[in-house]
């Protein structure tokens, strides 16, 4: 019925990485290492991602007529994504500026470029797209109306995954369509307009009470709280989600991993717990290499986990 089990909506970018022995505090200059390129962006991480574990996955983004925007369309044709959405030219190629510390912590800074103009009359002419994908996933480096134009022509049965980043406040209409929608504590407290108190439970009430089907709360070391409301057929259920133990390299890119993971796995009718307790063990695989998408794991790769 479906020609793609997951089409993926968002940015693509440049990721120029440098290490760090820490990063620098507000006037600070510090030395790093070489420079290195990588392709990034959370919609072009999340279609490689998905395309490794063997999804078929197509991306819809812009890309600049450059250098860059080249290494992006050569990097996704060859982990198997479909990228005859990707629309090339408007601005340069997005940029991404990353330094990451010995721990594998790292810090971002986004030039959107391309991304920007990513339009709502790009998705309406992307309709053909969204009618042939189980689910479409994006996030919020691409301009929210369109998001907002995604959910407008989202075709009945697609399922509708977002992950907030960078987080904003989202229209009622974008929240009433997420399931899930997923956020870490950050992001979760910027949708929920307020601090968050109590437990990660009382986070994801407080994040369903916005009004979003389902919620995933990202919490690093200590997994991630899965949430459901209650429906006619079903009660609310919240679920804990235990991480996987691993030694991290470098953490960039690694939620994108587990988002893209994540909205495979629904789409192929894994429960919501079940859905994240695999994309759980997606993400540790890719923080245990450097860089986004050369760090990103096969199916069987995460099987033998």
């Amino acid at each position: 019925m479906y020609d793609y089990d997951l089409l993926v909506v968002g940015s693509a970018n440049a990721d120029l990485v440098i290490g760090v022995e820490r990063r620098p505090a507000a006037g600070e200059t510090v030395l790093g290492s070489d420079l290195v390129v990588h392709p990034g962006g959370k919609g072009a991480n999340q279609a490689v991602a998905a395309a490794r574990l063997s999804a078929r996955t197509a991306l819809l983004a812009r890309v600049g007529d450059d250098a860059y925007g080249r290494l992006l369309l050569d990097t996704q044709r060859e982990a198997g994504v479909d990228n005859a959405g990707v629309l090339v030219g408007g601005a340069p190629t997005g940029i991404a500026l990353i330094t990451v510390d010995p721990s594998g912590d790292n810090s971002i800074v986004v030039s959107p470029g391309a991304n920007g103009r990513l339009t709502p009359q790009d998705v309406r002419d992307a309709a053909g797209l969204l009618r042939a994908s189980r689910v479409v996933s994006t996030q919020l480096e691409i301009p929210l109306e369109t998001v907002v134009e995604i959910v407008r022509n989202l075709p009945s049965g697609t399922r509708f995954v977002l992950n907030p980043s960078p987080p904003m406040p989202l229209p009622a209409e974008v929240l009433a369509a997420c399931d899930p929608l997923i956020v870490n504590e950050h992001e979760a407290r910027v949708i929920a307009g307020c601090e968050l108190e109590g437990s990660p439970e009382d986070w994801a009430t407080a994040l369903l009470a916005c009004g979003p089907r389902s919620v995933v709360v990202t919490l690093g070391e200590r997994g991630a709280l899965v949430a459901t409301g209650a429906s006619d057929d079903a009660p609310g259920v919240l679920t804990r989600v235990p991480s996987v133990k691993v030694d991290a390299v470098d953490t960039t890119g690694a939620g994108d991993a587990f988002t893209a993971a994540l909205a495979w796995r629904l789409g192929t009718g894994a429960t919501l717990p079940e859905a994240a307790a695999y994309a759980a063990r997606v993400g540790a695989a890719a923080v245990t290499r450097p860089g986004a998408q050369e760090s990103y794991p096969t199916a069987e790769e995460v099987a033998a986990l």
